[in-house]
């Protein structure tokens, strides 16, 4: 049975966040802590490691303890770039993902995935209340590194076509919905 201790954890904050004016996502407060922080402290520990996609040069998320992974490519590819970045970093055989903003993060949230992982070690992706939520999945990181790397040659640039691509399982948590932080109207 897959543990924690096997599975590299990933953030996701190497986006511009054009709907928040291009603040550093990471490092937004909401009720007197960053994104980065609420995201760690939710998340627990007992990772094989924790990286965090980032494309800024803020000194406060390299002393987060996460290692910071760049984008592979140029121009902010969106998310599927991040998640190929943290794919060829992760030295483990699974990678956890989640974006930085998420609202509401379930504190079971890595159990349910790795509690989600079949005998055919097939990636499991989270479906709430909203839908599927493709950047929050527990990804075998050797097919997803070809899988990621595959599709952004193609030109694509959406997660969920290259779950669907890799046979993911979803798990469905509906009702709970987990929300995302995208706005300033969502953080008042």
């Amino acid at each position: 049975m897959l543990t924690r201790a096997q599975v590299t954890l990933g953030i996701l904050a190497g986006g511009q966040a054009r709907r928040l004016g291009g603040a550093d996502k990471a490092l937004v407060q909401l009720g007197g802590q960053s994104l980065l922080s609420r995201t760690l402290a939710a998340m627990g520990t007992g990772y094989a490691g924790i990286l965090i996609s980032y494309n800024g040069s803020d000194p406060r998320v390299v002393e987060s303890g996460a290692h910071v992974v760049p984008d592979l490519r140029r121009d902010f590819p969106g998310p599927l770039a991040g998640l190929e970045a943290l794919l060829h970093s992760t030295e483990s055989e699974w990678l956890l993902t989640l974006p930085v903003d998420l609202c509401d993060i379930p504190v079971d949230l890595a159990e349910t995935l790795i509690r989600s992982v079949d005998a055919q070690g097939k990636g499991v992706a989270l479906r709430d209340a909203d839908g599927l939520q493709p950047l929050i999945a527990l990804w075998p990181v050797r097919a997803g590194r070809l899988a990621s790397t595959a599709a952004l040659n193609a030109g694509e640039r959406a997660v969920h076509a290259v779950i669907q691509t890799m046979q993911f399982e979803i798990r469905d948590i509906s009702p709970w919905r987990l929300g995302n932080l995208n706005t300033p109207a969502d953080f008042e």
